[in-house]
Formats: C-alpha cells, sequence, structure tokens
C-alpha cells in the first residue's frame, strides 16, 4: 500500500494509473477504522483494480466542537487494516491542504428535502459539511465506483444526490451495515463506549427490530412512541425513530402495507451519538 499525504502526490499516482485504463474504487472515511469500514475494501477488491481509501476527519461536518475533539484516532492501527485488507492507496491529507481558505467561500449544496428531516434537523450543517469534503476528494480522486455503508443511510442518499449533479460518471454502491455479535451497528464512535454501554446501545437495534416485526398498516405514531418510550427509560436520550420511504426518504406516518420502508433511529447514550437503521423491502403485513 503506498501512503500519499498531498494531494498533488496522490493525484499523480492515480492519473498514471487512469492512463494505464486501471479502474479506481474509493473508500472515504475518517479512521477510527473497524471491520465495517473494511468490508467496503473487501466488496471494491472485487471489481476494482486501484482501491483507494481516505483518512481524515473533516472539521466542517461537525456541528458540535467537542464532539470533533473526542473522535477517536488510531492511524498506526488504521494502516495495518487496510494494509492486510489489501487497499492499494492511502491518502491522509492535512486540514491546511483540504481547506486552504479556512472553510471560507465553500460551496453550496442543493439538497432539498434530504437536509431537512432526521440528521438534517438535528445536526444543522452536517450534510453541507459532508458535501464538501466528499465533492472535494472526488475531485481529487476521480474514481469509478464510490463504496459507502448503510448504517449512514440518509447520508448515503445525500451523497447520491451531490454526485448526480457533480460527478454522474460515478457509480455508488451501498454496502451492508457491519454489526457485532450483539447487533450494535460498527462505528467508529462505538469506541468512545465502556464495554457495558456497548451492551446497552445493542438495544436500539433491538428496537428496530421490534417495530419490523409489530408493524400493521395504518397509523404508526403509537409504535414509535412506544420504541421511544421503552428506550428513554433504559437511559437513552432519542432524537428520533421514524420510519420513511426507502427510496425518498419521505417520513411515512400512515403506512398502507405494501409500501418499501426504513427505520430510522438516533439516539444519545450519554455524550455519544449512534444511529441506525433497518431496511424492509418486502411487504410486512
Amino acid at each position: 500500500m503506498v501512503i500519499f499525504h498531498k494531494i498533488k502526490d496522490v493525484t499523480n499516482f492515480l492519473c498514471l494509473a487512469k492512463d494505464k485504463n486501471k479502474t479506481i474504487g474509493f473508500v472515504p472515511t475518517m479512521g477510527a477504522l473497524h471491520k465495517g469500514h473494511i468490508s467496503l475494501i473487501t466488496s471494491a477488491d472485487k471489481e476494482v483494480e486501484i482501491i483507494v481509501c481516505s483518512i481524515f476527519v473533516n472539521p466542517t461536518q461537525f456541528n458540535d466542537v467537542k464532539d470533533y475533539e473526542k473522535y477517536p484516532i488510531t492511524i498506526a492501527q488504521d494502516v495495518y487494516q487496510l494494509e492486510k485488507a489489501g487497499c492499494t492507496v492511502l491518502f491522509l491529507p492535512s486540514p491546511t491542504d483540504m481547506y486552504p481558505g479556512k472553510f471560507l467561500n465553500e460551496r453550496h449544496f442543493e439538497l432539498g428535502y434530504l437536509e431537512t428531516i432526521l440528521d438534517g434537523k438535528y445536526r444543522p450543517g452536517h450534510f453541507q459539511g459532508v458535501c464538501q469534503v466528499v465533492h472535494k476528494l472526488l475531485e481529487i480522486i476521480l474514481p469509478d465506483k464510490l463504496y459507502l455503508g448503510q448504517k449512514d443511510y440518509q447520508q448515503c442518499l445525500v451523497l447520491k444526490k451531490m454526485t448526480a449533479e457533480y460527478f454522474p460518471e460515478i457509480f455508488i454502491k451501498i454496502c451492508p451495515t457491519q454489526r457485532e455479535i450483539n447487533g450494535l451497528a460498527m462505528s467508529s464512535r462505538n469506541l468512545r463506549l465502556s464495554v457495558k454501554q456497548q451492551t446497552m446501545a445493542a438495544e436500539l437495534y433491538a428496537s428496530l427490530q421490534s417495530i419490523s416485526h409489530t408493524i400493521k398498516s395504518g397509523n404508526l405514531e403509537p409504535l414509535l412512541n412506544k420504541a421511544i418510550k421503552d428506550l428513554t427509560a433504559q437511559g437513552f436520550k432519542v432524537d428520533y425513530i421514524e420510519i420513511a420511504n426507502a427510496t425518498t426518504l419521505q417520513i411515512i406516518n400512515d403506512w398502507n402495507g405494501k409500501e418499501s420502508f426504513i427505520i430510522l433511529i438516533a439516539a444519545f447514550l450519554d455524550d455519544v451519538r449512534l444511529i441506525d437503521n433497518l431496511l424492509q423491502s418486502t411487504d410486512t403485513t
């Protein structure tokens, strides 16, 4: 694996690869890698010739400075995992390289409805920051395929919208969420949880499963209110539990019993914010 820190160096390397008609897959990350990230590398390894992974903790997508400061950094371990997984290129830029203008005059992305709901509502500015950094990275890497994890489902749809406008030639592949044995969705933020908290955090997935198993056509408010009440009683501070159309993410208040949907959840366990979702593409009546 080759490691680059400067934009010009990784660009030159990839230009030579493109001149040889090599296919390129890209996995953007903020580091603190886990098996979920590695599954994206594994998926890319089956489809492209060169796999590029970036590690950059992007300051513009944190609406809480303390959250940014506490984000786990595990570069040595990340490098080891990427080499073992068969990653070709690791791009490790600095904030000054990515944002030489100190975040000034950044492009505004028209995200429409997606920016007003769920994480867009509870983390104002977050998706603008995500689009800023991914747009910059895609300009640098210019991959054939972009690999994303389903755990960040709303983010996946946001990036689909952004790339459709600015990089329509790039194919986006959304890969399944990887989970711990207890069902907890793998996340870099899990490193901030104690062993006891990791056991507790699995209740988020259990709640998603319970909703999936008990949902019936009609008004969904009582079902969701019960889930929120149960999690609150267990010590969670719930931002939202919602059911939405799996394609558009339009919130579903009354389900017709046929529409494919996704259940999405975001909740705090102490000061650690966790998200998860469960996709349902078949009838559940």
